[in-house]
Protein backbone atom coordinates (compact mmCIF):
# COMPACT_ATOMS: atom_id res chain seq x y z
CA UNK A 1 0.00 0.00 0.00
CA UNK A 2 1.30 3.67 -1.15
CA UNK A 3 -0.08 6.72 -0.55
CA UNK A 4 0.02 10.24 -2.35
CA UNK A 5 -0.18 12.65 0.38
CA UNK A 6 -0.38 15.83 -2.02
CA UNK A 7 -0.96 15.56 -5.39
CA UNK A 8 -3.17 17.93 -7.63
CA UNK A 9 -5.88 16.22 -10.01
CA UNK A 10 -7.91 18.96 -10.26
CA UNK A 11 -5.48 21.15 -12.37
CA UNK A 12 -6.39 21.48 -15.95
CA UNK A 13 -3.08 19.64 -16.90
CA UNK A 14 -5.25 16.07 -15.73
CA UNK A 15 -8.16 17.29 -17.46
CA UNK A 16 -8.00 14.88 -20.48
CA UNK A 17 -6.97 11.79 -18.71
CA UNK A 18 -7.71 12.21 -15.05
CA UNK A 19 -9.51 8.77 -14.97
CA UNK A 20 -6.55 6.85 -16.78
CA UNK A 21 -4.08 8.60 -14.20
CA UNK A 22 -6.12 7.05 -10.77
CA UNK A 23 -5.91 4.14 -12.88
CA UNK A 24 -2.60 3.73 -13.26
CA UNK A 25 -1.85 4.71 -9.98
CA UNK A 26 -4.74 1.79 -8.48
CA UNK A 27 -2.33 -0.35 -10.67
CA UNK A 28 0.92 0.94 -9.40
CA UNK A 29 -0.21 -0.05 -5.78
CA UNK A 30 -1.52 3.32 -4.78
CA UNK A 31 -4.28 2.91 -2.90
CA UNK A 32 -4.82 6.42 -2.01
CA UNK A 33 -4.32 10.11 -3.06
CA UNK A 34 -5.05 13.66 -1.70
CA UNK A 35 -5.87 15.97 -4.14
CA UNK A 36 -5.01 19.78 -2.58
CA UNK A 37 -6.42 22.96 -4.09
CA UNK A 38 -5.16 25.87 -4.47
CA UNK A 39 -7.80 28.42 -5.79
CA UNK A 40 -11.90 28.43 -4.59
CA UNK A 41 -12.14 26.94 -8.05
CA UNK A 42 -10.16 24.55 -7.68
CA UNK A 43 -10.99 23.18 -4.47
CA UNK A 44 -14.10 23.05 -5.64
CA UNK A 45 -13.06 20.32 -8.78
CA UNK A 46 -11.22 18.82 -5.82
CA UNK A 47 -14.17 17.86 -3.77
CA UNK A 48 -16.06 16.68 -7.05
CA UNK A 49 -12.94 14.24 -7.77
CA UNK A 50 -12.84 13.06 -4.44
CA UNK A 51 -16.69 11.96 -4.25
CA UNK A 52 -15.92 10.61 -7.71
CA UNK A 53 -13.52 8.26 -6.57
CA UNK A 54 -13.23 6.17 -3.92
CA UNK A 55 -9.37 6.40 -4.32
CA UNK A 56 -9.57 10.11 -3.66
CA UNK A 57 -9.44 12.74 -0.95
CA UNK A 58 -9.20 16.51 -0.90
CA UNK A 59 -7.84 19.41 0.87
CA UNK A 60 -8.85 22.86 0.29
CA UNK A 61 -7.12 26.32 0.96
CA UNK A 62 -5.69 29.24 -0.97
CA UNK A 63 -2.49 28.19 -1.65
CA UNK A 64 0.43 31.91 -1.28
CA UNK A 65 0.46 32.39 -5.32
CA UNK A 66 -3.53 32.95 -4.64
CA UNK A 67 -3.76 34.61 -1.85
CA UNK A 68 -3.92 38.44 -3.45
CA UNK A 69 -7.09 36.93 -5.27
CA UNK A 70 -9.05 36.54 -1.59
CA UNK A 71 -11.97 38.22 -1.26
CA UNK A 72 -14.52 39.17 1.45
CA UNK A 73 -16.67 35.76 0.19
CA UNK A 74 -13.44 33.85 0.29
CA UNK A 75 -13.53 32.21 3.75
CA UNK A 76 -17.47 31.81 4.12
CA UNK A 77 -16.96 29.48 1.19
CA UNK A 78 -14.20 27.76 2.48
CA UNK A 79 -15.81 27.07 5.57
CA UNK A 80 -18.72 25.60 4.02
CA UNK A 81 -16.27 23.43 1.55
CA UNK A 82 -14.35 21.77 4.65
CA UNK A 83 -17.92 20.30 5.57
CA UNK A 84 -18.19 18.41 2.46
CA UNK A 85 -17.47 14.40 2.22
CA UNK A 86 -13.71 13.79 2.36
CA UNK A 87 -11.89 16.64 2.90
CA UNK A 88 -9.03 16.00 4.89
CA UNK A 89 -6.97 19.12 5.89
CA UNK A 90 -6.79 22.94 5.07
CA UNK A 91 -4.19 23.66 2.83
CA UNK A 92 -2.06 24.43 1.22
CA UNK A 93 -1.55 27.87 2.98
CA UNK A 94 2.25 28.86 3.57
CA UNK A 95 4.58 31.45 2.10
CA UNK A 96 6.40 31.25 -0.91
CA UNK A 97 9.32 34.13 -0.98
CA UNK A 98 10.40 32.77 -4.14
CA UNK A 99 8.28 33.45 -7.25
CA UNK A 100 6.48 36.35 -4.55
CA UNK A 101 3.40 36.28 -6.99
CA UNK A 102 1.74 37.30 -4.33
CA UNK A 103 2.84 40.62 -2.33
CA UNK A 104 5.05 39.30 0.49
CA UNK A 105 3.20 41.59 3.24
CA UNK A 106 -0.35 39.80 1.56
CA UNK A 107 1.13 36.45 2.15
CA UNK A 108 2.17 36.77 5.74
CA UNK A 109 -1.11 38.26 6.63
CA UNK A 110 -3.37 35.69 4.42
CA UNK A 111 -1.36 32.80 5.96
CA UNK A 112 -2.04 33.91 9.59
CA UNK A 113 -5.95 34.40 8.48
CA UNK A 114 -6.01 30.64 7.39
CA UNK A 115 -4.42 29.35 9.74
CA UNK A 116 -7.08 30.70 12.40
CA UNK A 117 -9.23 29.26 10.02
CA UNK A 118 -7.75 26.02 9.80
CA UNK A 119 -8.56 26.34 13.77
CA UNK A 120 -11.78 27.06 13.31
CA UNK A 121 -12.82 24.44 11.69
CA UNK A 122 -10.51 21.94 13.03
CA UNK A 123 -8.72 20.34 9.95
CA UNK A 124 -5.21 19.26 10.05
CA UNK A 125 -3.39 21.79 7.71
CA UNK A 126 -0.74 21.34 4.90
CA UNK A 127 2.01 24.00 4.64
CA UNK A 128 3.64 25.22 1.61
CA UNK A 129 7.37 27.21 2.40
CA UNK A 130 9.30 28.15 0.07
CA UNK A 131 12.57 30.45 0.69
CA UNK A 132 10.19 31.46 4.04
CA UNK A 133 12.19 28.97 6.26
CA UNK A 134 12.17 31.53 9.21
CA UNK A 135 9.41 33.25 8.90
CA UNK A 136 7.05 29.93 8.30
CA UNK A 137 8.36 28.89 11.39
CA UNK A 138 7.64 31.75 13.36
CA UNK A 139 4.07 31.97 12.60
CA UNK A 140 3.56 28.42 13.32
CA UNK A 141 5.12 28.34 16.51
CA UNK A 142 2.70 30.97 17.41
CA UNK A 143 -0.58 29.12 15.79
CA UNK A 144 -2.96 28.01 18.68
CA UNK A 145 -4.26 25.11 16.40
CA UNK A 146 -3.75 21.44 18.25
CA UNK A 147 -4.46 19.56 14.98
CA UNK A 148 -1.32 19.19 13.74
CA UNK A 149 -0.69 18.59 9.51
CA UNK A 150 2.28 18.46 7.46
CA UNK A 151 4.91 20.66 6.03
CA UNK A 152 4.52 19.27 2.74
CA UNK A 153 7.69 18.84 -0.51
CA UNK A 154 10.14 19.98 2.62
CA UNK A 155 12.73 21.99 1.41
CA UNK A 156 14.52 22.72 4.58
CA UNK A 157 17.50 21.35 6.48
CA UNK A 158 17.94 19.09 9.83
CA UNK A 159 17.79 21.74 12.18
CA UNK A 160 14.33 22.90 10.58
CA UNK A 161 12.78 19.66 10.24
CA UNK A 162 13.62 18.89 14.20
CA UNK A 163 11.80 22.06 14.41
CA UNK A 164 8.90 21.36 12.42
CA UNK A 165 8.90 17.95 14.87
CA UNK A 166 8.91 19.45 17.62
CA UNK A 167 5.64 21.57 16.93
CA UNK A 168 4.03 18.15 15.76
CA UNK A 169 3.86 18.42 12.36
CA UNK A 170 4.82 15.44 9.97
CA UNK A 171 7.35 15.96 6.88
CA UNK A 172 6.19 14.93 3.38
CA UNK A 173 8.90 14.32 0.92
CA UNK A 174 8.86 14.45 -3.12
CA UNK A 175 10.30 13.26 -5.84
CA UNK A 176 12.84 15.30 -5.37
CA UNK A 177 14.85 13.24 -2.76
CA UNK A 178 15.67 11.49 -6.36
CA UNK A 179 17.71 13.89 -7.83
CA UNK A 180 21.40 13.86 -7.76
CA UNK A 181 21.90 17.29 -6.25
CA UNK A 182 19.20 16.60 -3.05
CA UNK A 183 22.13 15.58 -0.55
CA UNK A 184 20.01 18.01 2.19
CA UNK A 185 17.05 16.37 1.76
CA UNK A 186 18.20 13.00 1.45
CA UNK A 187 20.14 13.89 4.90
CA UNK A 188 16.88 15.07 6.42
CA UNK A 189 15.35 11.58 5.23
CA UNK A 190 18.30 9.52 6.82
CA UNK A 191 17.84 11.56 10.06
CA UNK A 192 14.76 11.86 11.47
CA UNK A 193 12.16 9.31 12.37
CA UNK A 194 10.41 6.86 9.82
CA UNK A 195 7.37 7.52 11.97
CA UNK A 196 7.37 11.24 10.97
CA UNK A 197 7.70 10.87 6.81
CA UNK A 198 4.97 10.80 4.28
CA UNK A 199 5.52 10.29 0.58
CA UNK A 200 3.97 12.72 -2.28
CA UNK A 201 4.46 13.57 -5.89
CA UNK A 202 3.03 16.96 -5.93
CA UNK A 203 1.67 16.12 -9.65
CA UNK A 204 1.86 17.47 -12.00
CA UNK A 205 5.31 18.94 -10.84
CA UNK A 206 8.29 17.48 -9.50
CA UNK A 207 9.07 14.46 -11.75
CA UNK A 208 11.08 11.51 -9.57
CA UNK A 209 14.23 9.96 -11.67
CA UNK A 210 13.88 8.32 -14.13
CA UNK A 211 10.71 10.57 -15.35
CA UNK A 212 11.87 13.74 -14.72
CA UNK A 213 11.18 16.79 -16.96
CA UNK A 214 7.65 14.75 -18.11
CA UNK A 215 4.32 15.20 -16.12
CA UNK A 216 4.18 13.65 -12.86
CA UNK A 217 1.43 11.82 -11.82
CA UNK A 218 0.31 9.44 -8.75
CA UNK A 219 1.90 6.42 -9.93
CA UNK A 220 5.43 7.49 -10.03
CA UNK A 221 5.29 8.03 -6.35
CA UNK A 222 7.16 4.70 -6.60
CA UNK A 223 10.18 5.76 -6.90
CA UNK A 224 10.54 8.05 -4.15
CA UNK A 225 9.33 5.13 -2.17
CA UNK A 226 11.94 3.19 -3.27
CA UNK A 227 15.05 6.14 -2.65
CA UNK A 228 13.56 6.94 0.53
CA UNK A 229 13.73 3.06 1.48
CA UNK A 230 17.46 3.08 0.21
CA UNK A 231 18.12 6.09 1.89
CA UNK A 232 16.28 4.50 5.37
CA UNK A 233 17.84 1.26 4.81
CA UNK A 234 14.03 -0.78 4.59
CA UNK A 235 12.57 -2.81 2.54
CA UNK A 236 10.18 -1.09 0.26
CA UNK A 237 6.83 -2.91 2.29
CA UNK A 238 7.93 -1.33 4.96
CA UNK A 239 8.22 2.10 4.35
CA UNK A 240 5.09 2.45 2.46
CA UNK A 241 3.46 0.50 5.48
CA UNK A 242 4.40 3.23 7.49
CA UNK A 243 4.03 6.10 5.64
CA UNK A 244 0.67 4.95 5.01
CA UNK A 245 -0.49 4.65 8.56
CA UNK A 246 1.33 8.17 9.32
CA UNK A 247 -0.64 9.47 6.48
CA UNK A 248 -3.90 8.12 7.48
CA UNK A 249 -3.18 9.41 11.27
CA UNK A 250 -2.28 12.90 10.26
CA UNK A 251 -5.60 13.59 7.83
CA UNK A 252 -7.87 10.97 10.32
CA UNK A 253 -8.98 8.25 7.58
CA UNK A 254 -10.02 5.48 8.72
Amino acid sequence: MLIDSHAHLEMREFDRDREAVIRRAESAGVDLIITVGTTLDDCGKAISIAAKYKAVYAAIGIHPHEVKSIGQSTYDELKVMAKREKVVAFGEIGLDFFRNLSPRDVQVRRFGEQLELAWEIGLPIIIHDREAHRETLEMLKSWKGVQGGVVHCFSGDDRMARKCLDMGFHISIPGAVTFGKSDTLQGVVRNIPLTSLLLETDAPYLTPHPFRGKRNEPAYIIHTAQKVAEIKGLSFDELAYVTSQNTKNVFRIA
